[in-house]
């Protein structure tokens, strides 16, 4: 039974086309949309945490608290498995560490629950799980240290979830813990605010 430590890696390289450029800075009651994702993983104990940013974006590197590890991925136009890759490469030599919960910069509004209910699940044994809201699989992932190296050979924009059709993937019900929307549009980012629905679950 898995008893080492997990982290968490926040995927902040996008360049946010949709949005027009600017996304994860742009504000989302009152600090940057990409605080939202970092502070529940930061609250939720689980740990550490880092954050994956596009090579030179200063700018959003230096909208992130301290505690957190910044890491740089100068692939970023290749397509989200990039940056999951450069997450991987970053933690590998850690040896203490047997997992990793994968999140996503542009979902505001994932709670810091979900991150410990994955994180349960990988102390009881699960070496793949995703969280999941009315059923449904969504964000976050977890990866075991077993994966990580079939990981490494996702390319574009295939993200964590292509290797769950191929093994045992835990479910984690998070329906309670916060809600799994994503900003890709600036009419998403007025949609959030407009249902008030920030109010997810206190640490």
């Amino acid at each position: 039974m898995p008893t080492s430590r997990v982290a968490i890696a926040i995927l902040a390289a996008g360049h946010g086309a949709r949005f027009g450029g600017g996304k994860l800075l742009a504000p989302l009651a009152g600090k940057p949309l990409i605080r939202h994702a970092v502070d529940a993983a930061l609250a939720s104990g689980v740990g550490p945490v880092s954050v994956v940013v596009s090579e030179g974006d200063a700018d959003l590197a230096s909208a992130l608290p301290s505690e957190v590890e910044v890491i740089s991925n100068p692939h970023a136009s290749e397509g989200i498995a990039s940056s999951l890759r450069a997450a991987l490469a970053s933690l590998e030599p850690r040896g203490e560490l047997g997992a990793v919960c994968i999140g996503l910069g542009d979902q505001p509004l994932v709670g810091a629950e979900a991150y410990r209910r994955l994180a349960a699940a990988h102390v009881g044994g699960a070496d793949l799980a995703v969280a999941t809201y009315q059923d449904q699989p969504r964000n976050p992932v977890l990866l075991g240290r077993a994966h990580w190296r079939e990981a490494l050979t996702l390319t574009g924009d295939s993200g964590a979830r292509r290797l769950f059709g191929q093994h045992a993937v835990a479910r984690v019900a998070c329906d309670d813990t916060g809600d799994p929307s994503d900003v890709d549009t600036r009419d998403d980012l007025w949609e959030i605010e407009r249902r008030s629905i920030l109010a997810r679950p206190s640490a």
